[in-house]
């Protein structure tokens, strides 16, 4: 099946060749002998209502030192394209936001956008987890510094971590006796001016911060438990964890089918649910990561998953 793939990312010059998950996707649509469309958000624009961009034909390799070249760019309209993976990774600002709606023009002209743009801006990846509080720790989202105080002296020992940021970034421990809690909540809130995330800590992150990954509601056969480093309390890979793989457990995947149905409602066909224990702290929906680890380790190809799940979708 012939199919014209666009993908929105991050500069191609700036990826990890070892660990990023678009480069997998791209080599394998390459595979299958799919031409690829190269765009940064800076590059889409409306006219006229309109969805267009300047895009340049992608050629990947599985080559570190040359793994990827960029042709001749081109003014098109993005229903040229059959589908989009809006791959840019977070911060969700509103540059981001304004793309999504650019997006959803193309999607109303029946380019499949992966994810759905109406759910990129719907789903905050920490907010999103209120739709299950069944599965979560306890939580609150507050940018009230005595409401978070009240919380952390409830609960104890506490995580706090801003709803915006990704990869572990500005993530802190805090209980009440800890002498430093006013000066990381007016960071945190910018002196209650700015929402924040406060969830208890969960112990069993000593055995890993699991991703789940997702395609179309369907959670993957293996989980990527991200093992803190001596001294963290994060497992995120960026700040040092460890990613082990493991097939899912039955309490995984229970957590993905209670979850799976209101992804696939939404749009969101690819996804990254974040576990620590039997508890869901995170559903990533802008740009998963973990794909390669797995792979690596299991001689899987949820990439090519993924694609599959397109070309049905296309059809």
């Amino acid at each position: 099946m012939s199919i014209n793939i666009g993908v929105i990312m991050d500069p191609i010059s700036s990826v990890n060749y070892k660990k990023d998950s678009t480069m997998e996707m791209l080599w394998r649509a390459a595979d299958r002998g799919w031409s690829i469309q190269y765009m940064e958000m800076g590059d889409l624009y409306l006219e006229d209502g309109h969805p267009r961009a300047t895009m340049r034909p992608l050629t990947v390799k599985r080559d570190p030192d040359d793994f990827y070249q960029l042709g001749a760019a081109a003014d098109k309209s993005l229903t040229s394209l059959d589908v989009i993976l809006m791959r840019k990774d977070p911060p969700f600002d509103m540059e981001y936001i304004y793309v999504t709606y650019m997006l959803e023009r193309a999607e109303l002209e029946n380019v499949l956008i992966i994810n759905k743009p109406a759910s990129l801006r719907d789903c905050n990846e920490k907010i999103f987890t209120a739709w299950f509080p069944e599965l979560t720790p306890p939580t609150l989202i507050t940018r009230n510094s005595e409401q978070i105080k009240s919380f952390i002296a409830t609960h104890g020992d506490t995580i706090i971590k801003p709803l915006d940021g990704m990869g572990g970034t500005s993530i802190f421990r805090l209980t009440a006796q800890d002498p430093n809690i006013n000066v990381v909540l007016e960071h945190m809130t910018e002196h209650d001016t700015r929402f924040a995330m406060i969830q208890t800590f969960l112990p069993e992150i000593v055995n890993g911060d699991k991703r789940i990954l997702m395609i179309n509601g369907k959670p993957a056969d293996f989980v990527l438990a991200r093992i803190p480093k001596e001294g963290e309390t994060r497992g995120n890979l960026a700040a040092g964890g460890t990613g082990v793989g493991e097939p899912i457990s039955e309490s995984d995947r229970k957590i993905a089918n209670t979850v799976g149905p209101e992804l696939t409602k939404r749009g969101i066909i690819f996804a990254g649910l974040d576990v620590i224990g039997d508890r869901i702290t995170e559903i990533n929906v802008t740009s998963p990561t973990c794909m390669r680890e797995l792979n690596d380790q299991f001689g899987c190809d949820i990439a090519g998953d993924l694609l599959n799940e397109i070309e049905g979708l296309l059809n």
